[in-house]
């Protein structure tokens, strides 16, 4: 089995009882994605551009509070990987505000907009009947 030698900006296990990284799932993330790695027998490894990632929120349960973890959900324009959970990790607002900083620099970077259209019902302009 090949070793890992990627070069990661972040790097965790995701957590489960008690806080303890007793599971198959790691989270990473280096300059320019982020990367999901699942299983034990069949492993699969997914990725975004960080750049594709367009909102991040931190949710942390009494539960979570208590074991030190917590998770971050991110929307995403990828199509493999639309929204997905970063699930039970350790100082979980501190990754969030590094990911959110590399995801803005990228989306510099590569000179990426997003567009968010806004829909108010109250604010019709047409002609009403």
């Amino acid at each position: 089995m090949a070793k890992d030698t990627k070069e990661y900006l972040w790097k965790d296990k995701k957590r489960t009882i008690f806080g303890l990284p007793l599971s198959f799932t790691t989270y990473a993330f280096d300059k320019e994605r982020f990367y999901i790695k699942r299983g034990f027998l069949t492993i699969r490894m997914d990725e975004v551009r960080l750049y594709r990632i367009m909102d991040l929120s931190f949710r942390q349960t009494l539960g979570q509070r208590i074991f030190g973890v917590g998770s971050i959900f991110c929307e995403s324009a990828d199509k493999s990987m639309k929204n997905f959970e970063i699930k039970n990790i350790k100082t979980p607002e501190d990754v969030m505000e590094k990911l959110s900083k590399l995801v803005e620099e990228e989306r510099e970077r590569k000179r990426v907009s997003s567009r968010e259209y806004l829909h108010d019902d109250d604010d019709f302009d047409g002609d009403e009947v």
